[in-house]
């Protein structure tokens, strides 16, 4: 589940989203083929906002541990942990990379099960001395736990190997995702562009 360089997401979601692009594709098609109005123009410019939103809220999230560190991708923002700063990843309702200070949390790996956030936001709280994660059976742990044990081993390799100069020297990094902002405005353009011109 995860090695290097390849991206740890949730299933369901993409594959829902993917069939939601497909859906919205034939739908396009067909406005391309068949539409000549404003109507059209406005139910292309909502179409395509929509496919904008699941690429940004579904299909782009992920978290991709990498040769030089783990890349929590979220909706609007990528950050960037050296596996220097890395010091632990968890699970509250949502996996979390902790880097020192700084905790990351990704939009992409959640906790489904109410109880299980519940036990989770407790541990994380202070209230429970014992930690199941690290005494559980990794058959036996959900896909979340599983992800974030994953991170851990990859670190615990990753800081035992001498870096031979690779290793980024600056710390944690956050960016706005250009990408994710265009896959948004792009259709609030044509939207705009439409209302004002019709």
């Amino acid at each position: 589940m995860g090695d290097d360089g390849k991206p740890l997401t949730a299933t369901l979601p993409r594959v829902l989203s993917w069939i939601w692009v497909g859906v919205a594709a034939l739908l396009l098609l067909d406005l391309a083929l068949n539409g000549s109005d404003t109507a059209s123009l406005v139910a292309a410019g909502v179409l395509l906002l929509t496919v904008g939103g699941v690429y940004v809220l579904w299909l782009r999230p992920r978290v991709v541990p990498g040769q030089d560190g783990v890349r929590v991708v979220n909706p609007l923002r990528e950050t960037f942990v050296p596996w220097s700063e890395f010091t632990w990843a968890d699970v509250t309702d949502v996996l979390r990379v902790h880097a020192g200070g700084t905790v990351v949390r990704s939009w992409a790996l959640r906790e489904t099960k109410r109880a299980k956030v519940r036990e989770n936001l407790r541990r994380a709280g202070g209230y429970s001395d014992t930690d199941p994660v690290a005494e559980s059976d990794p058959r036996e742990l959900r896909p979340v736990e599983l992800h974030a044990k994953r991170l851990r081993e990859i670190a615990e390799r990753r800081k035992a190997r001498p870096s031979g100069g690779t290793e980024r020297a600056e710390g944690v990094v956050t960016a706005v995702s250009p990408d994710a902002v265009a896959a948004l405005a792009l259709p609030v353009a044509l939207l705009a562009a439409v209302a004002l011109l019709f």
